[in-house]
């Protein structure tokens, strides 16, 4: 078995001595581990940094084995943020949201296209928009898209100003107002060409939060992943 594909590196963890075992967001063959032989040496070590976009080659004696990776590094994302604390806070949970979320093995184009158009603005002012439309459409990608189209409640498309936790459908303000502490804000941007502040962002992040730990993270044991929770405090803490 032998394919070669480009992927996005979102962990990796040592094996034995001198190996890794490499997990990458392909392109066309989903999220898929690797051993990396020789992936603890200080010679490649920078290579598999997670957010780095590779050049895999993966070859195993049967598709069902573990098989092994062959990395060449095509461009260093993880290198653009270590700089910004949070920037960095962000990739590595990215990273930790797609590697906790995609199925192994199963191919989602739309999701990797996503997450790379991300991280190409990662060095842009407009990176935190970019991260929730990407988780919004990760949800999307696995099922559980929300519908933010049109008012549940009316069939209104204009001012629209909340989610419901349960559906995940949109609910316009006057719809919602009686409701307004039981339901979730939904910003602006991302439903038209809006402007967004850190609250905006953090309204986008609850949102996304709230349906990926609901659909997701609630089968895990270990739940949420701990980068996101990290990266949520950081927003959290961030007051221009």
């Amino acid at each position: 078995m032998d394919w070669t594909d480009d992927g996005i590196v979102l962990g990796l963890r040592k094996h034995g001595e001198n190996d890794t075992i490499v997990t990458l967001f392909t392109h066309e063959h989903g999220r898929h581990l690797g051993i990396v032989h020789g992936g603890n040496g200080r010679r490649v070590r920078g290579i598999y940094q997670p957010g780095n976009l590779v050049r895999a080659r993966w070859r195993a004696r049967l598709s069902e084995h573990l098989g092994s990776f062959t990395c060449e590094l095509v461009r260093s994302f993880a290198g653009t943020a270590l700089d910004d604390a949070l920037r960095l806070a962000a990739l590595t949970s990215a990273c930790a949201v797609a590697n906790a979320s995609l199925p192994e093995r199963e191919p989602h184009a739309a999701a990797y296209r996503g997450f790379l158009g991300f991280l190409a603005v990662l060095d842009a002012s407009n990176w935190p928009s970019a991260y929730v439309r990407w988780e919004l459409l990760l949800l999307a990608e696995l099922g559980y898209g929300l519908d933010l189209a049109a008012c549940a409640a009316t069939g209104s498309e204009t001012d629209l100003l909340y989610v419901s936790p349960r559906t995940g459908r949109a609910v316009s303000a006057g719809a919602g107002a009686p409701y307004a502490d039981r339901l979730l804000p939904l910003p602006a941007f991302l439903i038209r060409d809006a402007a967004w502040d850190t609250a905006a962002i953090r309204d986008g992040l609850r949102l996304t939060g709230h349906f990926l730990d609901r659909h997701i993270f609630a089968s895990r044991k270990e739940g949420e992943p701990p980068a996101r929770t990290r990266f949520m405090g950081c927003m959290l803490e961030k007051t221009t």
